[in-house]
């Protein structure tokens, strides 16, 4: 509990956890980068299932199929909330095919900060996002421009 400390209070219930991961997700949708808070969502609702405060509900075809193929994901159940993640093979043994996402239902609203919702769950999981490499300035030379039939030298 002690790591939890530095995230004011919040107490790292499945049902906090998932309303961190809900913001992630949606600041995920938007972000220039969003790989490491997706991996962040990954990671929270992988430990959150092996820990038993979460349960995989069945498969839905996917909104967004890759290479416009027919895919699934797996309809993850944590409290009131609802997550998709990429199946595994057994998950396509063992789980319910549910058919196509209801677009009628919608997670409840969390009120959180980006910044609160990662520091959360990077504790939770165990991971530092790696501080943005900084670009190097590129030498910018100016072009030397020649009038017909000149030479350079």
């Amino acid at each position: 509990m002690d790591d939890y400390a530095h995230t004011k209070d919040i107490e790292p219930t499945a049902e906090n956890i998932a309303k961190a991961i809900y913001t992630v997700n949606r600041h995920a949708k938007t972000a220039p980068n969003p790989k490491f808070l997706y991996l962040l969502k990954k990671r929270a609702l992988q430990k959150l299932l092996q820990e038993g405060k979460g349960k995989k509900v069945g498969l839905h075809f996917s909104n967004n199929p890759k290479y416009s193929q027919q895919q699934s994901d797996v309809l993850i159940e944590i409290g009131d909330y609802y997550f998709h993640l990429p199946p595994t093979k057994e998950d396509f043994e063992f789980l319910p095919h549910l058919g196509n996402l209801n677009q009628s239902y919608r997670n409840p609203k969390a009120n959180m900060s980006l910044n609160r919702a990662k520091q959360i769950l990077q504790t939770y999981v165990g991971l530092k996002e790696k501080p943005a490499a900084t670009k190097q300035k590129s030498h910018y030379t100016k072009p030397v421009f020649k009038r017909l039939g000149e030479s350079y030298f």
